[in-house]
């Protein structure tokens, strides 16, 4: 596709709903040890070593997994965690998206241990991959912090369009 013919879309780069892997198998052929191990089974990647805690660049994070525009580096900032942090992602009805882009959910994994208690697992809302976890400790104007591991996550710079699949995804690898 030339530049002239790419849709000024924010579908482009996303994988067609049919060809989103529905099992573990499926995911380990397109996915990197590590993303799989973040995405499909709720890893956490080590705080300091992801691609893109510490990168300025503009541009549209995307889901590593489905290519789903999530979050843009325009809501990014210095959370000093060592995670890719932002007070929001993606408005879906903005970009006219059903629904949200991401869902959250309990996540219970820590509770047991001091210091962690219940936490809030942000996932994919179109394919389900863990992405990390958001606190109530943000900058305004949300006051939230999504806390997203470097693997789960794609970034598409401004100004550049992605083609959708599994090209993109072995580029960050």
């Amino acid at each position: 596709m030339t530049d002239s013919t790419k849709k000024n879309s924010i579908d482009e780069g996303k994988i067609p709903d049919s060809e989103i892997p529905k099992t573990d198998i499926e995911w380990r052929k397109r996915l990197t040890r590590e993303q799989f191990a973040i995405t499909r089974k709720k890893g956490t990647e080590r705080a300091f070593s992801g691609a893109y805690w510490n990168t300025k660049t503009p541009g549209t994070y995307r889901c590593i997994c489905c290519g789903e525009p999530l979050f843009r580096s325009g809501e990014k900032f210095d959370s000093g965690c060592g995670w890719p942090s932002f007070y929001a992602p993606i408005d879906g009805k903005k970009e006219n998206v059903k629904g949200n882009v991401v869902a959250e959910h309990e996540d219970r994994s820590l509770a047991s241990m001091p210091g962690f208690g219940i936490r809030t697992e942000v996932t994919c809302r179109r394919c389900g991959a863990h992405l990390g976890h958001v606190f109530n400790d943000g900058p305004p104007p949300t006051g939230l912090r999504y806390c997203i591991n470097s693997a789960s996550i794609l970034l598409e710079p401004e100004g550049k369009g992605t083609s959708s699949g599994e090209e993109d995804s072995k580029k960050s690898r």
